[in-house]
């Protein structure tokens, strides 16, 4: 079986060669009969087509790279699902490039598609790791590309996110239903535009209630569980502390809890915690993390869709697209104490 090629698979199915390559390079011009047919018999025998020989032909790679700043970060894991799934579907293989939030290995995944080993991007952070002319249009100068989570300053960029600032707006609204006044944030680095832009949304929410604000309450982490431990021990040190401390991610949210259990306080009763993110084991932790959900696998799937459509050569709008956040209230968030 591993001899066969093309025009076997097309016998096997009774179907033309063309209509098996179509299976492979542009699916959604074939009937779903016929492509369930073929994808049926590519199934049974094994068979794998040969990228290599199809790139000399199309001068396509058949790869796209996504640039990723953590793979590591469970965040990322759901999205990364997403893309391989869309990308695998489309006959697609995806490149994963960890650029350990560094500019340089940015740059240099970027350079696949300038090498012709990439055919698109799907880009999860804030910089464009090209260099661009501002005298020209950013969008003529761009490859194929989408930008995930993290928002880059320009129009000119197709971007899927969540409205961060809508969202954390939304989670300090509700603490301050449970009656907090003395509400903390751990942020993230502040070169990360999604921290700034959760920054934005807590200050509006306090600003919006009358609530004074008050920077010693605004402590920066660095999305690891022990920043959100480390920070937390600051917090307790305030003449006042918080009864309610608002983390930009889980993984903080999760150290800032288990610093405050083991000093002897009880969450929510002393103080109570709420994440951003939603991270599969959030429901797992004691109490259970109030959270800002995201929809991960949707951010992934809306990434890999659009450009797809891209690689396609159909139009697509450039500017944000937001998907739908929700607020998970579980056992970490209670009343503020008296």
């Amino acid at each position: 079986m591993a001899n066969l090629g093309i025009k076997d698979i097309a016998a096997l199915a009774n179907v033309s060669p063309a209509t098996v390559s179509r299976v492979f390079s542009a699916p959604d011009m074939v009937s779903k009969k016929t492509l369930n047919k073929v994808k049926k018999v590519i199934d049974e025998v094994g068979y794998r087509p040969n990228r290599m020989g199809a790139s000399l032909r199309t001068r396509k790679s058949g790869n796209i790279v996504a640039i990723i700043p953590d793979i590591t970060n469970p965040v990322n894991a759901g999205i990364i699902r997403a893309i391989e799934q869309g990308a695998q579907s489309a006959g697609y293989s995806v490149l994963l490039g960890d650029t350990q939030g560094l500019e340089e290995r940015e740059q240099h995944y970027a350079d696949l598609v300038s090498h012709g080993q990439a055919d698109g991007i799907l880009l999860f952070c804030s910089r464009i790791p090209f260099k661009t002319d501002p005298n020209k249009s950013l969008l003529e100068q761009l490859p194929p590309m989408v930008n995930g989570n993290e928002r880059i300053d320009s129009d000119e960029v197709v971007q899927v996110a969540v409205d961060n600032v809508a969202a954390a707006k939304s989670a300090i609204d509700y603490l301050i239903s449970l009656g907090h006044k003395r509400i903390a944030a751990i942020t993230g680095p502040d070169d990360i535009a999604s921290s700034n832009e959760r920054l934005e949304g807590y200050q509006l929410a306090l600003k919006e209630a009358g609530i004074e604000l008050d920077s010693a309450l605004q402590l920066e982490g660095d999305y690891v569980v022990e920043s959100g431990m480390d920070c937390a021990s600051q917090l307790l040190l305030l003449p006042q502390r918080p009864t309610a401390i608002f983390c930009f991610n889980d993984d903080m949210a999760i150290g800032v809890m288990k610093f405050l259990q083991k000093q002897g306080f009880v969450v929510p009763d002393d103080i109570s915690v709420m994440g951003f993110d939603d991270i599969n084991y959030a429901k797992y932790v004691t109490p259970s993390l109030t959270t800002v959900h995201q929809p991960l696998n949707e951010i992934g799937s809306t990434c890999i869709e659009l450009l797809l459509k891209q690689l396609k050569g159909q139009v697509v709008e450039p500017g944000r697209r937001y998907l739908p956040f929700e607020l998970k209230l579980r056992g970490s968030t209670g009343k503020a104490p008296k």
